[in-house]
């Protein structure tokens, strides 16, 4: 069995750059960054991967999110939230990282206002359009 916890898998998951098909605790993800001294998940890729929380992800720069599913909410603007000071304290900061076809559990999002309003609009609008008939 692993030990998610040793130091050893910490080193190894922080190195990595792709995933795929896999399911992502982000607290111990976030944890191996930070024992690693790196603020900043970055350069990833993440493929069919499911995205498990509890966590609030900070969208920082060049993080795309191509065909995902972001969560399930009777309103996709609860997915969301605003920085309400200066600095984003105790959440996952994300940069330069892809995600392809994941899908998001219990995960919030936060980052800068006109990013996160974007999000969100764009989510409403997905909702908002008529599905086709099989």
């Amino acid at each position: 069995m692993t030990d998610i916890m040793s130091e050893a898998f910490g080193r190894e998951l922080v190195a990595r750059t792709t995933f795929q098909k896999e399911s992502i605790w982000l607290p111990i993800l976030a944890v191996h960054q930070q024992n690693a001294g790196e603020a900043i998940i970055r350069g990833k890729t993440f493929t069919d991967c499911v995205i498990e929380g509890p966590s609030l992800m900070a969208i920082v720069d060049g993080v795309t999110f191509e065909g995902c599913n972001l969560g399930r909410t009777a309103d996709p603007k609860s997915l969301f939230y605003k920085g309400q000071g200066p600095v984003l304290v105790g959440v996952v900061p994300f940069a330069d990282t892809r995600f392809i076809r994941c899908t998001f559990i219990q995960i919030g999002f936060t980052g800068a206002p006109d990013l996160i309003d974007d999000m969100a609009a764009g989510l409403t609008s997905a909702a908002a359009q008529p599905q086709a008939a099989n």
